[in-house]
């Protein structure tokens, strides 16, 4: 699989990157298992996770998966702090807590280190400086090689990036963010950002939460995400006319391209102006092995140019020209 640079760094992760949201929860050891051999076997070295995910789970699993399946460092381990169990404030941002919360990452994950530790989301109740020092500190430690964000809008991102750039700070790699043909919201200021100050763009739902691979074109299949209780709420925003029109472009992409729709989907995402790599979150192994399978397309210039077409988010004042309008 081809490696590309994140962001202006000399970190090197592989240009699909691997999901671990259902893992310790939807997807049992011997299915994450599978994958993670999948993944490797196939090139791949980006791993993504949080200490969220799966209340901790995912990060146990993916522990136990290094080194016995896996040599740890031929992977690029990335995980994420900040958000909390908490429906009266999802997210924090304190020093201590993100401090300790890496610490109990790295216990589970059984490594001295992670590749890349990002900030889970912005949290408007402590200094952004605060939170920006955690970074700080880790990279120092030894506990964490690059840092970055993600869920941070446009003006947060270029906050954050602009204050890491200035002093002895250690510079923003990246930031995760959902990005697809059915949201293209972060080409609005996020991406603007994230390209001016040489950070890089790791998608999230690449495949518009599982939509854009035609599955839900006649109704909600059993098994799927938004078959489940736990699910359906994230994929149903998704199920609207809007997205139904940009779903049938892609399958006709893909059968004039004889590829699948989730091939022209994921392509499409990977190779666009700043991103580094999409995340891909499967359930099993096969339905990984559908991703990984992206590696040998490129879309010509007229199908990315009609799918643009077709998803193209409406962008007015202030983003362009006020003569313009």
């Amino acid at each position: 699989m081809e490696q590309r640079h994140l962001g202006r760094t000399g970190l090197r992760v592989s240009r699909l990157g691997l999901g671990t949201l259902t893992w310790g929860r939807d997807t049992d050891e011997h299915d994450a298992a599978e994958q993670m051999k999948a993944f490797w076997d196939a090139g791949g070295t980006l791993v993504d996770t949080a200490d969220v995910y799966g209340g901790g789970e995912a990060e146990y699993v993916l522990g136990r998966l290094l080194d016995t399946l896996v040599p740890r460092h031929e992977l690029v381990i990335s995980t994420k702090a900040g958000s909390i169990p908490d429906p009266d404030r999802r997210t924090n941002g304190s020093r201590g807590h993100l401090l300790a919360a890496l610490d109990d990452s790295l216990a589970r994950l059984g490594t001295e280190y992670v590749d890349l530790w990002q900030l889970h989301s912005f949290d408007p109740y402590t200094p952004l400086e605060e939170s920006l020092q955690a970074l700080d500190i880790a990279v120092n430690s030894g506990r964490a090689r690059y840092v970055g964000v993600s869920g941070f809008c446009g003006w947060q991102l270029a906050k954050a990036g602009t204050w890491q750039l200035s002093g002895e700070r250690t510079r923003l790699a990246g930031t995760q963010m959902e990005y697809s043909l059915l949201q293209r919201g972060i080409e609005r200021e996020v991406l603007p950002a994230a390209l001016d100050l040489g950070i890089g763009l790791l998608p999230s739902s690449p495949l518009g939460r599982g939509v854009l691979t035609g599955k839900y074109k006649s109704g909600t299949p059993v098994g799927s995400r938004g078959g489940s209780e736990a699910l359906a709420p994230f994929v149903e925003p998704y199920l609207d006319e809007t997205a139904s029109h940009i779903v049938d472009a892609v399958t006709t992409a893909a059968d004039g391209l004889a590829a699948t729709p989730l091939q022209v989907a994921l392509a499409w995402v990977r190779d666009r102006p700043g991103v580094t790599a999409p995340i891909v979150g499967a359930r099993t192994a096969r339905q990984l092995t559908a991703a990984l399978s992206v590696e040998s397309l490129s879309l010509p210039d007229e199908i990315c140019q009609a799918l643009d077409d077709v998803s193209a988010p409406v962008h007015r004042y202030p983003d362009h020209d006020w003569s313009t309008l």
